[in-house]
């Protein structure tokens, strides 16, 4: 393990919990969650990707959790998470690919997030513009002479 690799693990340890953090973790962009408005996604959609990202470690092995095991992880009923997962197909976020066994018979679904990923690719630089021009905006704010509504 590299020494950046034990940091970021002590520093998970420190703040939740050894004995938490032996649980698993899940790594999702902090811009999925910044960017729900401009996703136009609900709070249970939220909830359904970040679910599906808990699922998802590798990006060529896509995950596949049933909607059982999704509808109980969220109190809610499956057909309500097959809504959902519709509604997050429909805006280009996920896209459901159907398995079958060599039986024939149905297994769960896959679910592709490479929609959500483009989308957020997409969104990126307009989100980091922001950030940057706040930053600028404190570095100009902090220099002597600095008055609000001038260009210096």
């Amino acid at each position: 393990m590299t020494n950046e690799r034990k940091k970021a693990s002590t520093n998970a340890d420190e703040k939740w919990g050894k004995d938490v953090m032996e649980q698993g973790f899940c790594i999702v962009p902090s811009l999925l969650l910044r960017a729900q408005g401009r996703l136009g996604i609900n709070p249970t959609q939220l909830a359904i990707l970040l679910q599906l990202c808990e699922h998802w470690w590798q990006e060529e092995n896509k995950p596949h959790p049933g909607k059982r095991r999704l509808a109980d992880r969220l109190g809610i009923g499956p057909r309500q998470i097959q809504r959902h997962i519709a509604e997050l197909e429909a805006g280009g976020l996920v896209e459901r690919i159907e398995r079958h066994g060599q039986d024939g018979g149905k297994q769960t679904n896959i679910y592709d997030l490479s929609g959500l990923v483009a989308k957020l690719k997409e969104i990126e630089p307009d989100f980091r513009e922001v950030e940057d021009n706040a930053r600028k905006s404190k570095r100009a704010v902090a220099k002597r002479g600095y008055r609000l509504g001038q260009s210096r």
